[in-house]
């Protein structure tokens, strides 16, 4: 059961890019360091979750939320602050600090304070903000105790017991546009208690936004501003102005501009590096065209090639 010392070992595991399962008001989340992206990645890999779903950030003061935002407007903080801590979660425009790979390609980042006094510890002494989903596999029942993450999750680095928890489902999840507070999935905040203590001049709305909600749902998504390809096999030449995104490293690429993901194949490595590989290509003058090589389809290669195959499907067929 808890004590000081667990804590403290958790927030060694975190600091160093470990992943720690730990208890919440809600459920049980399975954390990693926020801002380093490779961590994050192992997150995916050990809940085999099979596309990149935007991951909710958790934070114990209010100075992080300066931090990992921007652009708040100043009239909502009196409003998160009477339900934070707790289980509500708002999504904002994000800073630049926060990876790409957390909110999966997003410019917004849900965040959460949990109403938990060991979750808070726990980020405070890991001295980062903590992403977290729920500590389960995908599609299986939410953990609400240890003993349900050990079922699931026997390989995570750490689990930190705080018994089970008090509200048992996820966060409502809410988000500003202008003057509208729109909810994005419900929970135990509910709608009245939310509208009671909007900012004056604010509307509620529960339609729904797909890009955040559920990014993966769309075919054609995440796409980068130029033509993106995925091969199996290494061409023997490519177009002019190709960028080539490669997951190994090669003695002597065939184009001039080539970023590896990984200089090994590892996928936790490839899955940290992807979105930030897409952004690079993108943004350099010389690369027309863009070409990533696929990986395969099983464990984290699933959630990878979901993720190539959204970004490249407005683009077919190959030239």
């Amino acid at each position: 059961m808890h004590n000081k010392n667990n804590t403290q070992k958790a927030a060694h595991i975190i600091a160093n890019g470990g992943l720690v399962a730990f208890p919440t008001e809600t459920v049980y989340g399975l954390g990693a360091n926020a801002l380093n992206a490779e961590a994050v990645a192992k997150i995916f890999a050990l809940k085999e979750r099979p596309s990149f779903d935007p991951l909710i950030v958790h934070i114990d003061t209010f100075d992080w939320l300066e931090k990992l935002t921007k652009n708040t407007a100043p009239e909502i903080i009196p409003f998160l602050e009477h339900f934070m801590p707790g289980p509500l979660t708002v999504v904002l425009e994000k800073s630049d600090i926060v990876p790409p790979i957390v909110t999966s390609g997003l410019n917004t980042v849900g965040i959460r304070m949990p109403n938990n006094d060991i979750a808070r510890e726990l980020i405070r002494l890991s001295g980062c903000p903590i992403a977290a989903p729920s500590a389960n596999k995908f599609g299986q029942l939410s953990p609400s105790s240890a003993a349900h993450v050990r079922k699931q999750l026997p390989n995570v680095d750490y689990i930190l017991d705080g018994g089970n928890t008090q509200v048992g489902i996820e966060s409502t999840i809410i988000t500003f546009n202008d003057k509208e507070c729109t909810l994005l999935r419900p929970g135990i905040i509910t709608p009245e208690e939310i509208t009671k203590y909007l900012p004056e001049g604010y509307t509620f709305t529960t339609k729904k936004i797909e890009s955040i909600i559920a990014p993966g749902l769309l075919q054609s998504h995440y796409s980068p501003k130029k033509p993106l390809f995925i091969f199996d096999t290494l061409p023997e030449n490519f177009p002019p102005h190709s960028g080539l995104i490669l997951h190994k490293t090669m003695e002597t690429p065939i184009v001039e501009r080539c970023i590896f993901t990984s200089h090994t194949g590892n996928l936790v490595e490839v899955a940290a590096q992807l979105f930030s590989s897409l952004h690079t290509m993108e943004d350099d003058n010389s690369v027309e065209h863009i070409y990533i090589q696929a990986v395969a389809e099983n464990g984290l290669g699933v959630a990878i090639m979901d993720r190539m195959k959204k970004a490249a499907f407005q683009y077919k067929p190959a030239p």
